[in-house]
């Protein structure tokens, strides 16, 4: 334990020594950065942000802008020069294309796109995937022996589900469910989106709809049951840049590259609680996890 103790230490001092020694010279403008109106993509938006800044590049940020289409007109029209950006969003709303199910085939089909026809990249994405999630408490999944979807299709007649009014109507909601999976339930309930995770909490039902790095799922302990059959489109984080910015600012994709390969599922998820559920500051949120990484002081 000793031992790990200071290899851990080490590979973060070697980390931050690394990082800061790639800080660049110059006088490039500020790298603007942007974001989408709600709390994942503000804290997102401030860990590339802050984490640039670490590295000596002035950063502008223009933050909960609005939803996807608000973002991403920002982006191509030079407004910003980079937001994060989900894949299976990207797929459906800007390139209107027909659901995929396999991670690189949609972020390829994406990249290709925007350096095609937008002048813009997606860097190297991250391991959040914020698709959409089935979700137990931790006693259901020990009694019933859920892990992944096929299983809860086994004894979903003896479960109630509650779901948002939209789940029900999506090809890849209750409709997908019981296509791909055979699920039937003891009881189907509606529940308005923000009293799903108390209704789970207070037993009233015992599966819910939710998406993958919800708050409430690390605050709770909640399990996500794995989407084993494919059902659900990728929807993995990345940051999508303006190619001319990239030029201007040479050092920022390696930088936004390396953060992003720290960012996960169950990180996020802790994050978002923080600031949807105890009401923190994005920006200090931000900062401690880039502190816990050795990135800044």
């Amino acid at each position: 334990m000793i031992r790990s103790s200071r290899l851990l230490v080490g590979f973060v001092v070697l980390v931050a020594v690394a990082w800061s020694a790639a800080a660049p010279t110059g006088a490039a403008g500020p790298f603007r950065i942007g974001s989408k109106n709600f709390a994942e993509q503000i804290i997102l938006a401030e860990i590339y942000g802050q984490g640039l800044e670490a590295r000596g590049m002035k950063v502008e940020r223009k933050l909960n802008m609005g939803g996807t289409l608000v973002a991403h007109q920002a982006l191509v029209s030079g407004e910003i020069d980079m937001y994060p950006e989900y894949t299976g969003t990207a797929l459906s709303v800007v390139l209107k294309a027909e659901p995929m199910t396999d991670p690189n085939a949609v972020y390829q089909k994406v990249k290709q796109y925007y350096e095609r026809s937008l002048k813009a990249t997606w860097l190297e994405p991250t391991r959040i995937n914020n698709t959409y999630v089935l979700v137990v408490r931790p006693d259901t999944a020990e009694k019933y022996r859920l892990k992944t979807l096929s299983d809860l299709a086994r004894v979903s007649r003896q479960l109630v589900l509650g779901a948002g009014p939209e789940f029900r109507q999506r090809k890849d909601g209750i409709p997908g469910l019981k296509a791909k999976y055979g699920m039937e339930w003891k009881e189907d309930r509606s529940i308005a989106i923000g009293l799903r995770y108390p209704a789970l909490l207070s037993r009233q039902i015992d599966v819910i709809d939710g998406y993958a790095t919800d708050g409430q799922i690390s605050q709770a302990r909640l399990v996500k049951l794995e989407d084993d059959k494919h059902l659900w489109p990728p929807y993995f984080v990345a940051p999508v840049v303006r190619m001319d910015a990239l030029k201007e600012h040479p050092a920022v994709a390696s930088a936004l590259n390396q953060i992003s390969e720290m960012l996960d599922d169950p990180q996020m998820s802790e994050l978002n609680w923080r600031v949807d559920g105890n009401k923190e500051e994005a920006k200090d949120v931000a900062r401690d996890f880039l502190k816990k990484k050795g990135l800044v002081k």
